[in-house]
């Protein structure tokens, strides 16, 4: 049956089994049921057949964590189209690049606006549609509307394992970055993977921390826990906030939560200073998208009472990889991601030869959450799939009991808290401003971030830019995440012996200029 492999199919069967169940809450606001979310999305499915959207057809979202986004992004897969999730934050710029390379046909946005998505659209061209859910019993609607000349156009849409239903890129470390296309196979084929590895089911709820325009919030917090038939919540302000995370659990009877070190390390820092007079009891806590020091494990099970499961992840595998077991199926070993789910892993060598224990090489994978390839990128593709397997660009061993240690990074991305930036691509700002003659982003070690991102520049001759400049420079042109919180003034930039300049030369130059926390680098 080709419903089971299809995301859309895999929901239809929890509304059809769990109908009166909670799927879905907006903190302190409004609860939906199972059989309710999927009437709303078949009902905004329509609405975008009416406003002309055709299978195949790439519609760009931009929201914050809403009912709204849960509804349009489960809609646009629904009639067979790709939804591409965009951060708010972007830039005009960074909107211009990300909505012409996804070749997006339309734009959906939240009632408040995006003034720089709506300024990139209006340029490209390309229409935008306001999408609202004003009460929980209303139906979701559309500004400006089309009439619906039948609606039941949407029941004869076929869903089908090969369509493409997801569009995100990867931040690119030597190039631009990297569209990934992932199909409804590939998206229920993770959620299946992540439900089984944490035995989710429908007496768990969660609360959405990360933001639902990543792999990691989106398909691993939502959808794996929908598809579960559990239920999840959505924070009333659509972001993460650490003063009323801990009483959305409470409130939903929470079982567990997934984040990124980063915000361990916030309700950590909360739990020490200002801690709440009684934590939930949570099946697990979740880590995943950089590395989380041993010791943050330890101070996180201490402090919430449950076992932090770490878990290595990527955008190209549909999210999930490798996780520690839950503690009734094994131990899990701090400092390790644990042990591959549903897929196959290779440790690979530079000729393509799979290594044994305890040796290390490129992480590779194959399965059916694994990306067929990068949209419009044979370059990419023939590095990234050689040998029959699909190349991470980390570099780990597996040990005797099958469990993932990371070593560190081929790649020179950095990992900002889970944020992977491409240093290039602020390489690129920087020099662009007239006053800089060369410019290079690296990234350091960080107490709170696992890395930061630093710069060094080289001004032209004769220039008085100053410190202050570059960044304020960077904060008109670069997402906040991506802004370098230190700037390096220099006359010269430590080169190879064949004069190229390399990034980890020219960041071990500036450390040792500087004390800083040493914290491992990797992360997925």
């Amino acid at each position: 049956m080709a419903s089971n492999l299809t995301l859309t199919g895999l929901l239809k069967h929890v509304a059809e089994k769990f109908p009166t169940s909670t799927a879905l809450s907006v903190s302190g606001k409004f609860d939906v049921t199972h059989e309710r979310l999927h009437h709303l999305i078949e009902q905004a499915a329509s609405q975008l057949v009416a406003a002309g959207v055709k299978p195949g057809d790439v519609v760009a979202l931009t929201f914050p964590n809403t009912i709204e986004f849960v509804i349009m992004f489960l809609a646009v897969v629904r009639v067979r189209a790709t939804a591409a999730p965009l951060n708010s934050a972007y830039m005009p710029e960074e909107f211009e690049f990300y909505l012409s390379d996804s070749e997006s046909k339309l734009l959906l946005i939240a009632k408040e606006g995006n003034e720089a998505a709506e300024a990139a659209a209006s340029k490209l061209k390309i229409p935008q549609i306001t999408a609202t859910l004003p009460h929980s019993n209303s139906d979701v609607s559309l500004t400006p509307s089309c009439p619906l000349s039948d609606s039941d156009l949407v029941s004869e849409i076929v869903n089908d394992p090969s369509d493409v239903a997801l569009f995100l890129h990867t931040s690119g470390t030597t190039s631009r970055p990297k569209g990934v296309p992932l199909t409804q196979h590939n998206l229920v084929s993770s959620v299946n993977n992540i439900k089984s590895v944490y035995n989710l089911n429908e007496a768990d709820s969660t609360v959405i921390v990360l933001p639902l325009f990543h792999v990691h919030g989106l398909i691993a917090g939502l959808l794996s826990s929908i598809g579960a038939g559990g239920s999840v919540t959505l924070p009333a302000s659509g972001r993460f906030s650490a003063s009323s995370f801990w009483s959305d659990m409470i409130k939903y009877n929470a079982t567990w939560y997934t984040a990124v070190p980063t915000i361990h390390q916030i309700l950590l820092d909360r739990h020490f200073s200002n801690p709440e007079s009684c934590y939930p009891r949570l099946r697990f806590i979740r880590s995943c998208s950089a590395a989380l020091a041993p010791s943050v494990l330890a101070r996180l099970e201490e402090a919430f009472g449950a076992s932090v499961l770490e878990a290595y992840a990527m955008t190209e595998a549909t999210h999930l990889m490798c996780s520690n077991p839950l503690p009734e199926n094994g131990p899990h070993l701090p400092g390790s991601v644990g042990k591959p789910v549903s897929q196959e892993m290779g440790i690979l060598d530079e000729n393509g030869v799979v290594q044994g224990f305890n040796a290390k090489g490129e992480i590779c994978i194959r399965g059916p959450n694994v990306t067929k390839g990068y949209k419009n990128n044979p370059e990419a593709n023939k590095s990234a799939f050689q040998f029959g397997w699909f190349h991470t660009g980390d570099v780990g061993y597996l040990d005797s009991d099958g469990y993932l240690h990371l070593v560190g990074r081929i790649k020179e991305l950095i990992n900002r808290g889970g944020e992977k930036i491409s240093p290039i691509e602020v390489d690129a700002v920087l020099v662009s401003h007239p006053e800089i003659a060369q410019a290079v982003a690296f990234g350091v070690p960080d107490d709170k971030y696992g890395e930061e991102i630093n710069c060094a520049v080289i001004p032209r001759q004769g220039s008085n830019i100053a410190e202050a400049d570059v960044l304020g420079f960077c904060k008109k042109n670069l997402t906040a995440f991506k802004v370098p919180k230190k700037v390096f003034m220099t006359n010269s930039l430590p080169k190879t012996a064949t004069g190229k300049i390399q990034r980890r030369l020219v960041a071990e130059h500036f450390l040792a200029q500087i004390s800083t926390a040493k914290v491992p680098k990797f992360g997925a």
